[in-house]
């Protein structure tokens, strides 16, 4: 049961790509060229082979040429000879032969390197010619020259020599064989070469293919006299067209395409493909895109590429494309506006005339266009209207019949024409000169009516709103909505729109109807109107959805709910059909950028999945139902080099292994490469642990510098998206950047003994220090001790001064108040005694008659003794000395001439005494208190300015 289950899911994965794997006969498909300028080799490419990482290998004559869908190395061989031939192994070896030398390339040192295979010949035997095949047999590696074949296994060589010359060893399935020059074909059994029965049927001019065929055949190809079919017994001649092709232009080489299809290679006309029934599907040669008409080698990969080793350059054919072209590489037609297929004839409007061919899908590529006669100049529109094809020209408009043309109408110019969603019998042409009606007639088909009239601007974008209005777009100002009388044949009303209205500008403003909306579009996204408020509004929704596509200039519908966006030269194919959601395919229509003829793209449906692309030169045809995409898993990212960039460029790995690098080489490029070779938009997204924190962008840069990165492990994680959707497992490489020489372990260690000697040492010197410092410490603490003793002494001192010049001060106070009091005393003393003297004089006696002098006198004079008793003096004077200290010693000092009564008047001037006081100490007037202040100020030398009484207080 399980056996019938894999059988019936290997028949569903057999039918699934014989489905898919269908070549196209019409047109070409893309063809890639890399020319030698490209990747920097010689001329010839005489081999190819691709290995298990998908890497592409080239024998170039200039050395071994690699290609990773990116890069391009050239590794020269070790006299620099011409490699003629390379295979690949799965240990990841690439075999290589040239003059007199074979061997090997393989990962040496993280990069590739040759290892000769030479030592290894039996002793005795030379290479004295070039190696020109090489099989890999599985543990067997077969090198091939023209005078003997060559086997490796288990590290030895062993020769297998032939009397006459070789030509091409052929490997099918795990057969082998060979022509030996004039004695046939043989097979390669053992070590000993087997004859072919009958094989001189094929001639003696070389055999240089040989191909499984059905049945267990073999298709075998000769130099010139064409294919052969062999069933095991006979040899019999293919007589085809291509059997005669391949005559005439001298077959090369060959492949098998796709499990059905044989490409074979000339010397001196491209390639053909052909299916097994030797019917020409396609003829490839330099007119229809290779680089060089000799093929020097082909080679098929797993992707559905051919890879064509050019005389000059290298071709990768891109089978099953959805993209089939047709280009006009002697300009025979000039620039193409305008194609379609109609009647079975193929028709390309150009700017020199009516082209057509006739067309057959199931034949071979191989159009013949001619001029329609009398189509001469420029042809703007070709448009099937109910089956009748209808030519907009410059001169008019032309109904054409197969080879032929007939005029419908002379007005200049038939831009476009659409009917009228109000009356589909009526139709209305946008001209140089304004609008044309057109109306069917039964039997008769289209016919032109009248010039509309009331309109006569040029009308390069017409379309029909809901209302029935015609909106019409002029390529310089702006936009026109007309409304047309009953019969279409005037307009009655005209409305312009600018700028004012809310349009972007007035320049390039197109209308098409999109999904039963007219929208308006321009340089900054699609636009609305709305009725209402009589303005134009960005359409937003639609916009955003659209991304860079919403600055589309033209929209050609494809379909139910598809479309086709051109932006200015860039093709999109657009999916309306989910809600809410916009589906956009431009990825494989970039080959298509930039192709088309500007505001007037075309774009043709053939049937439901083929669709007619007007180009420059040609035309392309598009099968959306063509698988694009054979492999079923998208290859690993591979990293391809790392580069030392941090003085001077130096490879250091090529393989993508474990690297360590040393730290003063921290700054790296790493190069990386998807090998896939159709055309797609590949994009890398990196992820470096250890120094980023998240995956980067998205981007087509297939390279990253990392400068100034810390020592550690890294680990580089890498993965692709292809078109935007399928995205490749990741790719992980790791390095290490060592640690400098200043941290690596003899550092450390050295770092460790010098640390602990240091540790040691300070130890030491702490000690030593702490016990100075301890010693300095207990001098300090003294000193501050005695500095503190010091200082309470001098502060106790102090507080004593302070005390004692209190008690000082406090004493002085007192003897100064005791000073005062005494003197008061005197005073009042004396003016009491002066009182009474004064009562004295008005006593009276008995009879009222005053006392006598001689009765008073006695008393008088006792009065006035007591008034100068010199006692009062000295005791005051004592006082006064010891409230001011030394003052009496300073006056008679400095002014010797001083007399007592003198000394008084200061001791009472500096007691700032009044003179009333004074007067009364002294027994004088107050007008001898004057006169004596006026002669003391002489004897002091007192300043006028100066107050006396001050000068004797700062004495």
């Amino acid at each position: 049961m399980f056996s019938i289950v894999r059988l019936f899911l290997l028949f569903l994965l057999l039918s699934h790509y014989a489905f898919a794997s269908d070549i196209k006969s019409i047109g070409v498909p893309y063809i890639e060229n890399y020319s030698k300028s490209v990747y920097g080799a010689g001329n010839q490419n005489w081999s190819i082979a691709k290995d298990h990482h998908g890497i592409m290998y080239y024998g170039n004559a200039e050395g071994l040429l690699t290609f990773d869908g990116k890069y391009w190395q050239k590794y020269k061989m070790p006299n620099g000879q011409i490699v003629r031939s390379v295979a690949t192994d799965q240990k990841g070896k690439i075999y290589t032969g040239c003059f007199g030398e074979f061997g090997y390339w393989a990962i040496k040192e993280n990069k590739l390197t040759y290892h000769s295979l030479i030592s290894l010949l039996p002793k005795g035997a030379k290479i004295t010619d070039e190696i020109w095949k090489i099989y890999v047999d599985g543990d067997r590696v077969i090198f091939q020259s023209f005078s003997k074949i060559l086997i490796y296994h288990n590290n030895k060589i062993s020769i297998v020599a032939s009397s006459k010359s070789l030509l091409f060893l052929h490997q099918v399935n795990k057969r082998f064989f060979v022509e030996i020059l004039e004695n046939g074909l043989h097979e390669l059994v053992g070590n000993k070469l087997v004859y072919l029965a009958e094989s001189d049927q094929l001639g003696k001019q070389g055999v240089l293919s040989i191909l499984p065929y059905k049945n267990g055949g073999l298709l075998i190809g000769t130099s010139k006299n064409g294919l052969f079919v062999y069933d095991g017994k006979n040899f019999t001649p293919l007589n085809t067209p291509a059997n005669a092709f391949l005559k005439t232009y001298q077959l090369n080489n060959g492949v098998r395409l796709l499990g059905k299809y044989y490409a074979y290679g000339t010397i001196l006309n491209g390639l053909i493909i052909i299916d097994e029934d030797g019917n020409i599907v396609q003829k490839i040669n330099k007119s229809s895109g290779l680089q060089n008409n000799t093929i020097l080698s082909l080679y098929a990969d797993n992707e559905q590429n051919l890879w064509a080793g050019l005389d000059n350059g290298i071709d990768r054919i891109e089978l099953n494309s959805p993209l089939y072209f047709y280009f006009d590489k002697t300009g025979q037609f000039g620039t193409v506006y305008s194609s379609i297929i109609f009647d079975k004839k193929i028709y390309l409007g150009t700017n020199q005339g009516l082209f057509y061919s006739e067309w057959s899908p199931n034949t071979a590529s191989n159009l013949n266009f001619k001029l329609i006669p009398g189509s001469q100049g420029q042809v703007w529109e070709l448009t099937i209207i109910d089956s009748e094809l209808i030519c907009g020209h410059n001169s008019g408009t032309f109904k054409v019949f197969g080879d032929r043309i007939e005029w419908i109408s002379r007005t200049s110019g038939g831009w476009t024409i659409k009917k009228l969603n109000s009356n589909p019998n009526y139709l209305i042409q946008g001209t140089y000169v304004g609008l044309s009606l057109y109306q069917k007639i039964p039997g008769a088909g289209l016919k032109f009516i009248t010039q509309i009239s009331g309109f006569d601007a040029p009308s390069r974008f017409i379309e029909q709103d809901n209302k029935g209005d015609i909106w019409v777009g002029h390529a310089y100002k702006g936009l026109y909505k007309l409304t047309l009388n009953s019969d279409y044949t005037k307009v009655i009303s005209t409305k312009y729109f600018d700028e004012r209205n809310g349009l972007p500008g007035n320049y390039n403003i197109n209308i098409f109807n999109l999904e039963n909306r007219i929208v308006f579009s321009s340089d900054k996204g699609f636009y609305t109107y709305d009725e209402l408020s009589n303005k134009f509004t960005s359409y937003e929704v639609l916009n955003k959805k659209l991304g860079s596509f919403a600055a589309s200039n033209n929209i050609i519908q494809a379909g139910e709910k598809k479309y086709w966006f051109i932006n200015h030269g860039k093709t999109s194919l657009v999916n309306f059909s989910a809600p809410g959601k916009i589906e956009i395919d431009s990825n494989q229509f970039s080959l298509l950028d930039g192709r088309m003829v500007q505001y007037y793209e075309n774009i043709s449906k053939i049937s439901n999945s083929i669709y007619l692309i007007s180009v420059d030169d040609g035309f392309v045809i598009y099968n959306s139902q063509q698988n694009q995409s054979f492999a079923s898993k998208l290859p690993a990212v591979l990293i391809r080099r790392i580069d030392d960039i941090t003085d001077k460029y130096y490879t250091l790995n090529e393989t993508g292994n474990d690297t360590e690098l040393p730290y003063s080489r921290n700054n790296i490029r790493i190069s990386f490469a998807l090998p896939y070779y159709r055309q797609a938009k590949v994009k890398y997204q990196y992820f470096l642990e250890g120094y980023s924190k998240d995956w980067s962008d998205w981007s087509d840069a297939a390279e990253k510098d990392f400068t100034n990165l810390s020592s550690g492990s890294y680990k580089f994680k890498l993965r692709a998206k292809l078109n935007d959707s399928s995205v490749t497992d990741v790719t992980v490489f790791k390095f290490t950047i060592l640690r400098p020489w200043y941290l690596n372990n003899w550092s450390l260690l050295a770092y460790s003994i010098l640390f602990a000697v240091v540790l040691i040492l300070g130890k030491k010197i702490y000690e030593t220090k702490l016990k100075r410092d301890s010693q300095i410490i207990s001098e300090q603490l003294k000193s501050e001790q005695d500095e503190i003793l010091r200082r309470e002494t001098e502060a106790n001192e102090k507080q004593i001064t302070k005390l004692q010049t209190e008690k000082l001060q406090a004493e002085l106070a007192s003897k100064t108040r005791e000073l005062a009091n005494s003197a008061m005393t005197l005073v009042y003393k004396n003016e009491l005694l002066q009182k009474l003297g004064g009562e004295i004089t008005k006593l009276k006696d008995e009879n009222g008659k005053k006392l006598s002098d001689d009765q008073t006198r006695k008393i008088q004079k006792v009065i006035n003794d007591g008034m100068n008793d010199e006692r009062d003096w000295h005791l005051f004077e004592n006082s006064f000395n010891e409230a001011h200290e030394s003052f009496f010693k300073k006056l008679k000092a400095q002014h010797p001439d001083l007399v007592p009564n003198d000394l008084k008047l200061c001791a009472y001037l500096r007691m700032n005494m009044s003179s009333k006081e004074m007067s009364s100490l002294l027994n004088i007037s107050l007008r001898g208190v004057e006169i004596r202040r006026y002669r003391l100020r002489k004897k002091l030398e007192v300043p006028h300015d100066k107050n006396l009484t001050e000068f004797l207080m700062e004495l």
